[in-house]
C-alpha cells in the first residue's frame, strides 16, 4: 500500500490541517508529544512516515478538547483512553462533566511573576495590569511575596492570545464580568447545600457546580461560535 493511499492513514501535516480550524496552536512537535507519551500510536509507512488512521485523529481531537475544555492533565486523559483500550468503555462524552476533584482540583505549584510571565508569554507590565484588573489574583505570602496559583496559567494565556489579536487589556473586563456573573448565578444552585456544613453537602454542592460550569461554559462558547459563523456568513 503507498503512502498516498488514503485508506493507509494521514500524514502529521494532514492530521495538522484537519484539527487546526479547531486548535488553532497545534503543532508538529505537539503531536509528537502526544505520541512519545504513550497516548496516540501512528502507523508508519515502509518508509517511516508516520501514518494516522482515522481512530488516531479522533483520540488526537479527544485529547486536545479535554486539555481545552476541562483542564485535564494528561494522567487523567490516559486513564479513560486506557479503559476505552482495554474495552471497559469510551471516553466520557464531550458534555459530560468532570468529577469536581479534577474540575476544582489543584497541583499545589505555585508561581512567581517571572515564572508566570515566561510560561504564558506575558510581560510584567500586561500581567500587572491583568491583576490590577482582577482578571488574576495573586497570593501574599507572609514575607508579602506575591505568588500565582496554577489556575493563573491558562488566564494569563488566554489573555495573551487576545492581546495578540488586538484587544486591549481593559477590554478584558466585560469577560471578567461575565465570569463573576456567571459564578454568582451558579452560587445561587448550592447555597441551601452550603448551610450544612457537613462533608457529604459540600460533596453535593461541588458536584452541581463542577457539572453546572461544564455546561455553562459549553452553553457559552457554543452561542458565541454560532453567532461568529453567522458574521462571517453574512
Amino acid at each position: 500500500m503507498s503512502e498516498e493511499d488514503p485508506a493507509a492513514g494521514r500524514s502529521i501535516g494532514e492530521v495538522i490541517a484537519e484539527l487546526r480550524t479547531e486548535f488553532p496552536e497545534l503543532s508538529v512537535s505537539k503531536v509528537r508529544f502526544l505520541e512519545g507519551q504513550g497516548l496516540v500510536e501512528p502507523d508508519r509507512s515502509p518508509s517511516g512516515y508516520r501514518l494516522f488512521s482515522d481512530s488516531e485523529v479522533e483520540r488526537i481531537r479527544y485529547i486536545l478538547r479535554q486539555q481545552r475544555d476541562h483542564y485535564l492533565p494528561l494522567k487523567v486523559i490516559r486513564s479513560k483512553l486506557a479503559g476505552w483500550d482495554a474495552g471497559d468503555r469510551a471516553p466520557a462524552p464531550e458534555d459530560a462533566a468532570p468529577p469536581p476533584e479534577v474540575f476544582f482540583g489543584a497541583s499545589g505549584v505555585s508561581m512567581t511573576a517571572d515564572e508566570l510571565c515566561r510560561s504564558a508569554g506575558l510581560s510584567r507590565q500586561q500581567l500587572r495590569a491583568l491583576v490590577d484588573q482582577s482578571l488574576i489574583e495573586p497570593m501574599v505570602l507572609p514575607d508579602d511575596t506575591e505568588v500565582y496559583r496554577d489556575d493563573a496559567l491558562p488566564i494569563a494565556r488566554a489573555a495573551r492570545r487576545l492581546l495578540a489579536e488586538g484587544l486591549e487589556i481593559r477590554h478584558l473586563r466585560t469577560l471578567r464580568l461575565a465570569a463573576e456573573r456567571q459564578a454568582e448565578l451558579l452560587r445561587q444552585l448550592v447555597t441551601p447545600l452550603l448551610r450544612h456544613r457537613n462533608p457529604d453537602s459540600r460533596r453535593k454542592a461541588a458536584e452541581i457546580l463542577a457539572a453546572s460550569a461544564t455546561a455553562a461554559d459549553q452553553l457559552e462558547s457554543g452561542m458565541v461560535r454560532s453567532r461568529l459563523r453567522s458574521l462571517l456568513e453574512s
